[in-house]
């Protein structure tokens, strides 16, 4: 949920699902959520913690311990709070490293790195992997031949 939710922005298409009412009330079915205060708030700092640097880093929501059935759960009112509350999850956890932005700056998507040394840097290295590799490979012919010019 937690990267569904920072994926709620997408760079590359210039889309944002919290500017479209109906599509946010879809999102926010789809996760059996209410709507609630400074989504977007969350949302940036959410994305600044997993690398994002364009984004501000500060956000807070009320979540609730709860003692259910002999177990502690952490129970919000709102998105915002339940999704703070999966993101402790993941940190308690010593998963919340493993959310990770796209670096490429037309994309900036937000994953789970599942790679067993938590090393992955992008999204995908069929799109994202691929076009930077292509690009570093032009930068190095271009200043290979730059330098037998200058020969």
């Amino acid at each position: 949920m937690v990267v569904d939710f920072l994926n709620t922005v997408d760079h590359e298409a210039h889309t944002d699902v919290l500017d479209d009412p109906e599509a946010w009330r879809n999102w926010l079915a789809t996760h059996g959520l209410t709507d609630g205060e400074d989504v977007r708030a969350v949302r940036s700092a959410l994305r600044a913690a997993a690398g994002d640097a364009v984004a501000p880093a500060t956000a807070s929501a009320s979540v609730t311990v709860k003692l259910t059935g002999g177990v502690p759960r952490l129970v919000a009112a709102d998105v915002a709070g339940a999704v703070l509350a999966a993101a402790s999850r993941l940190a308690v956890r010593g998963e919340w490293r493993r959310v990770k932005i796209c670096p490429a700056g037309d994309c900036r998507w937000a994953f789970f790195d599942r790679s067993r040394n938590r090393s992955r840097t992008w999204c995908s290295m069929q799109v994202c992997g691929n076009r930077e590799k292509a690009r570093a490979w032009r930068r190095r012919s271009e200043e290979q031949l730059g330098d037998r010019v200058d020969e």
